[in-house]
């Protein structure tokens, strides 16, 4: 509290040095009514997560990945054991080649009995059997082809990667071991998305719209969410019914199954002082509103929100009255007890 109260003096000091007051906008409190606002506590769920599994059995080869590592899509994560499968791929590659060079040589041999044929120097059943030894021979290099392309994707199996960039939150397997197709081999979970599930009344929930961007807290961070779903599913017991919001989580670093916070509006009006959102900046971790006195001094005073109309919030603090001058545009630049300019009045 002291480091606050010597920064907001040294702040105050370096405004009069400057010269000059500052030039601010000023609006004025008003009374109106507003919904309340009422707090819900939900639960932070990452968006994406994927128990990755073991699609061919086989030994464990290599493991490249730890617990906590952030991974890339596409990052091979196990390798299992794909030796013979290997030695099978290059035994039909062999056999697809030959077969390439006898379905060449069938197509040229059945050329030339086609042209003899014409001229009538061949019977008809030696054409026919140049005919069937090109076509067999072509189906053969497909079937070839077909064979090679399986074994190919059993050999891709054998790797498994990453669906998408994220952590690994879970390691189920060791290298050496035998994975059984369908073994679970790791979970990952995509960090970067996040959703919320918030249990509220009906009465709430109709007031909601989709679409909408929430400020919901978690510890100490307000992490912008837009709300997905109201979910019409409701708890018998409590007659709650589930709201989902979406989020970018970004640089912001959570955790799954964390607390969340969020304030919605409640059908109950009440009436309270109204200003522009504008006039409500952030100082000293706080909600704060600049009042000019009657020297032309800012005296900033701490707020509460109590809820939100359009472009304008409804606020209470100690000592705010109706009428009382409000500083809109240039609140970033003041401090208390700093002398200001009203270019509005």
């Amino acid at each position: 509290m002291i480091k606050k109260i010597v920064a907001t003096a040294l702040l105050s000091l370096s405004a009069f040095a400057m010269g000059g007051p500052s030039l601010v906008e000023t609006t004025k409190i008003v009374k109106g009514e507003v919904n309340p606002l009422q707090e819900f506590v939900g639960t932070l769920n990452f968006d994406k997560k994927s128990v990755l599994a073991a699609q061919n059995s086989g030994v464990v080869k290599s493991i490249n990945f730890e617990l906590g590592d952030k991974v890339s899509k596409g990052k091979v994560l196990v390798q299992i054991d794909a030796d013979l499968l290997n030695a099978q791929i290059k035994a039909s590659k062999a056999n697809l080649s030959i077969a390439k060079d006898e379905s060449v040589n069938s197509s040229k041999d059945y050329n030339r009995y086609k042209k003899l044929l014409a001229s009538k120097a061949i019977t008809q059943k030696e054409y026919d059997d140049a005919l069937l030894k090109s076509n067999s021979s072509s189906s053969n290099v497909q079937a070839l082809k077909a064979n090679l392309k399986e074994l190919e994707i059993q050999s891709d199996k054998k790797r498994i990667k990453a669906p998408f960039s994220g952590v690994i939150v879970e390691k189920n397997i060791n290298l050496g071991e035998w994975a059984n197709a369908g073994s679970a081999i790791a979970k990952i979970v995509d960090t970067s998305k996040a959703e919320f599930i918030f249990n509220v009344p009906l009465n709430v929930a109709n007031g909601l719209k989709k679409g909408d961007m929430y400020d919901i807290q978690v510890s100490n961070q307000i992490i912008k969410s837009k709300l997905t779903a109201i979910i019409p599913n409701g708890d018998k017991l409590t007659r709650t019914f589930p709201v989902k919001f979406n989020a970018d989580i970004k640089s912001n670093f959570v955790f799954d199954g964390q607390q969340a916070k969020v304030s919605l509006s409640k059908d109950a009006k009440k009436e309270a002082l109204i200003l522009p959102r504008d006039a409500v900046i952030k100082r000293f971790g706080q909600n704060v509103v600049f009042a000019i006195n009657d020297k032309n001094l800012a005296q900033m005073i701490p707020v509460q929100i109590i809820g939100y109309i359009s472009h304008d919030i409804a606020v209470s603090g100690q000592g705010l009255v109706e009428g009382m001058e409000i500083v809109v545009k240039g609140n970033e630049r003041i401090f208390p007890n700093s002398p200001v300019k009203i270019l509005n009045k």
